[in-house]
């Protein structure tokens, strides 16, 4: 007979994204969608499911959490949660430089999901303050927009790998041929950071012992 699982010992936790800023966050107790996007955009979501889904701004392109199946609870503003052995922190910051005077508010997200840290920056606009990388503080795998116009571009998403200081950098909120929106290509923040040769992965698997010694970006494929 097989011994059983001991609390504490986790497989690795998957990551796949679906386009946008959204990505599915399987982990061994539950999965976490991001940012769901109304099909208009361009992508498509699939019959995705899941436990949780996290909203870091009320934008038809990160707020569509009637798209996702499985009844999930919607986390969208500010605060402390736990739900289903995922611990989440959502911390308050800005959708441009100008306070939010251009485009509004937006949630960042620290997830906890089976000992990985995983950080969500949604619509940033600016780079971090002192305080919020303060709050944001020990990320292993971090969620960045690098597409400018509605959010940081390269240069400042470049910054603000540099501000977190993360394991992994998986950049998002960048131009496809499937997004049905103007943005800069991933190729501008690759350049930027420095990063050569990275061949795109169908999905990132990650455990809290395989996260490597440095700074690594990886790219994941649009599955669609």
């Amino acid at each position: 007979m097989n011994p059983s699982p001991t609390y504490g010992i986790f497989r690795a936790m998957d990551i796949t994204w679906l386009g946008h800023s959204c990505f599915k966050l399987r982990g061994s107790h539950a999965t976490v969608v991001t940012d769901p996007y109304s099909p208009e955009i361009g992508y498509s979501m699939g019959k995705t499911k899941a436990r949780i889904v996290t909203v870091s701004h009320p934008h038809p392109g990160h707020s569509y959490a009637q798209g996702v199946g499985g009844e999930p609870k919607v986390v969208e503003r500010p605060g402390e949660y736990e739900i289903g052995g995922v611990l989440i922190i959502g911390i308050a910051t800005f959708h441009d430089k100008e306070g939010g005077k251009k485009r509004g508010k937006n949630t960042v997200y620290l997830l906890e999901i089976d000992e990985v840290s995983i950080c969500h920056l949604g619509d940033l606009g600016h780079v971090l303050t002192g305080e919020q990388v303060e709050e944001i503080d020990d990320v292993d795998v971090l969620l960045l927009p690098v597409g400018g116009v509605a959010t940081i571009n390269a240069a400042t998403a470049a910054e603000v790998v540099r501000q977190i200081e993360p394991k992994v950098v998986i950049p998002m909120h960048y131009k496809t041929p499937s997004l049905k929106m103007e943005l800069d290509p991933v190729e501008k923040f690759l350049k930027e950071i420095g990063a050569k040769q990275v061949e795109p992965l169908a999905k990132f698997s990650v455990s809290k012992s395989s996260l490597p010694p440095t700074t690594q970006v990886v790219l994941l494929d649009y599955p669609h």
